[in-house]
């Protein structure tokens, strides 16, 4: 598979998962999504949130406009429905926007400064990876607190995914 495949399949991939771990939070007990943690994310809505936050981070290097945000989270999250909403138009836009993309548009780089300080650079294509894996990471804190519930989390590996729903992408 070519890096114009790797990186359609990968947006996909991405929204698959979002819209599985955020079922699964809908569906817990009234208050385990905003109840308290041992977490730097507080709790699980707030770990959604900072998943967010970092998608439109790089959703801004990637359009080649400011942010806005000087913190990887906000002080507060919104409620779960909105929250979802939120998560489904940048997942959406990262689709589309892989899908408008060509081998030499995934090679350029851009400049950009992180949040914490310093300077960064990464190719388009690298910016995508990292957003996914970003994802997935965090997504695995949200698992973790299922299991405090105590719940079972969705399976949201990509394995499943692309033996659930391999997307063509020829």
């Amino acid at each position: 598979m070519d890096a114009l495949r790797h990186a359609r399949m990968l947006a996909r991939y991405n929204a698959w998962a979002a819209e599985l771990i955020y079922g699964a939070v809908g569906a817990l007990p009234e208050g385990e999504a905003t109840k308290p943690r041992q977490s730097v994310f507080r709790n699980m809505l707030h770990t959604l949130n900072h998943i967010y936050v970092i998608d439109r981070v790089f959703q801004a290097h990637l359009e080649g406009r400011a942010h806005g945000y000087t913190a990887r989270n906000t002080e507060t999250h919104p409620p779960l429905p909105e929250l979802w909403q939120a998560q489904q138009a940048i997942d959406r836009w990262f689709i589309d926007w892989s899908d408008a993309q060509s081998l030499a548009t995934l090679q350029e780089r851009i400049d950009f400064n992180f949040i914490g300080g310093g300077q960064g650079s990464m190719t388009k294509g690298e910016m995508l990876l990292h957003v996914v894996n970003h994802t997935t990471y965090h997504r695995g804190f949200v698992a973790d607190f299922f299991y405090q519930v105590p719940a079972r989390p969705p399976a949201t590996d990509l394995t499943v995914f692309l033996r659930d729903c391999r997307p063509e992408l020829d």
